[in-house]
């Protein structure tokens, strides 16, 4: 650097966590991206002075299911699709998070699902918009493919070379397996979450199963093996057991996505499958459905990412007590959400505090209880939340 260039940014006296090792230092960013970071305190002209407060790289969601939640606000009402994604960005950002996968559903798991309505245009917006500028985070797509959905290979054709499907994951929600294998659970789920009546969740579990039966194997196969000649990074879902990781393996999945039991777990990593579980599991302490928690995995030491799933707010405070109950090193937890997603998907520029990766960064003070306070975000250099 000659004596008349100075930096975009210098970030000093904060608590900076790095990919093995946490340090007090600062971080100098040229343009979008991290030039140096060096330990002790700096005193320059435009120096930022962080106070002390943590300085963590831009996290990375792989499965949120936000977007939808703003789409279809409540069951039978369909939102603007531009408005819920603003709506839908600028919560993901504010929670810390520079790059994002919204999840979208490749086919419904009941009759005149409103998701089949929103696919196509779900997609399209986010394309508009990231071409616009327009959005705060980094978006992509992630295709959650219904396998027992009549209709799944026939909705997921359009997007199989669509540039911004970074992840693909096959699922299989029919009752009494997997995810739900208490009916009752299941039925407290859909007739709240779907405004069921007692007689249509019937006819729901009835329908469900026989679309297992004529469709799930073969359309798994025909999903797994056309993201395999793309090089698209697939997910299996809700694994349960062994048999389900074997599955999973030898049709070249690569991550196993909220596992349910420790004993499925266990075999995705022997298998060199990569487990990611729900932010929202750890802050709660446990699985809504009464499955395996992610603080098991991570004790047992096989948890290598986690996703906000359904609630934003619960990636950066899972990770935060995955370090406080669970017993993770503070760059090993927060790894989960940011270096280890990305890598899982290939995004190697992003997810860490290193010179060259791009300049995704948070900054974060803790409250009196301990819940991480996001104070500032940045996305490749520019603050936007």
């Amino acid at each position: 650097m000659s004596n008349t260039e100075t930096p975009d940014d210098v970030l000093t006296n904060a608590r900076i966590i790095l990919a093995d090792r946490e340090i007090h230092g600062t971080v100098t960013i040229r343009g979008d991206r991290i030039e140096d970071v060096t330990e002790g305190i700096v005193s320059m002209p435009g120096a930022v002075d962080y106070d002390g407060d943590i300085l963590i790289a831009g996290l990375v969601e792989l499965h949120t299911d936000n977007l939808e939640k703003h789409l279809i606000p409540r069951p039978r009402v369909h939102w603007p699709v531009v408005s819920a994604l603003m709506a839908h960005d600028a919560q993901v950002a504010a929670a810390g998070i520079t790059t994002v996968l919204d999840a979208v559903a490749v086919g419904g798991t009941v009759k005149d699902d409103a998701r089949d309505e929103i696919l196509t245009e779900s997609a399209n917006s986010i394309h508009e918009a990231n071409a616009s500028g327009m959005l705060r985070a980094d978006h992509f797509l992630h295709m959650r493919c219904e396998v027992g959905n009549p209709r799944a290979v026939e909705l997921f054709e359009p997007f199989k070379d669509d540039p911004l499907v970074r992840l693909v994951s096959l699922m299989d929600h029919t009752p009494g397996q997997r995810q739900f294998v208490d009916i009752e659970k299941l039925k407290i789920y859909y007739t709240g979450k779907h405004a069921m009546s007692d007689a249509e969740f019937d006819a729901m579990v009835e329908d469900r199963k026989k679309n297992q039966e004529l469709y799930c194997d073969k359309h798994r196969r025909i999903i797994a093996s056309t993201c395999a000649e793309r090089g698209i990074v697939t997910a299996s879902h809700d694994d349960a057991t062994a048999e389900h990781v074997e599955e999973a393996h030898a049709l070249g999945l690569t991550i196993s996505e909220f596992p349910t039991s420790l004993e499925a777990a266990v075999h995705a990593r022997r298998k060199g499958l990569s487990n990611i579980m729900g932010g929202p599991n750890v802050v709660r302490g446990g699985s809504h459905s009464g499955n395996v928690s992610a603080g098991e995995l991570a004790e047992a030491g096989v948890l290598d990412a986690l996703s906000s799933d359904y609630v934003p707010a619960s990636l950066l405070h899972g990770a935060f007590l995955l370090h406080e109950w669970h017993g993770l090193p503070l760059p090993q937890a927060l790894a989960t959400v940011t270096r280890n997603p990305a890598r899982m998907v290939g995004l190697d520029d992003r997810g860490e505090i290193a010179p060259g990766k791009r300049a995704d960064l948070i900054r974060v003070r803790r409250a009196n209880d301990g819940t991480p306070i996001i104070r500032k975000v940045m996305r490749s250099g520019i603050r936007v939340a």
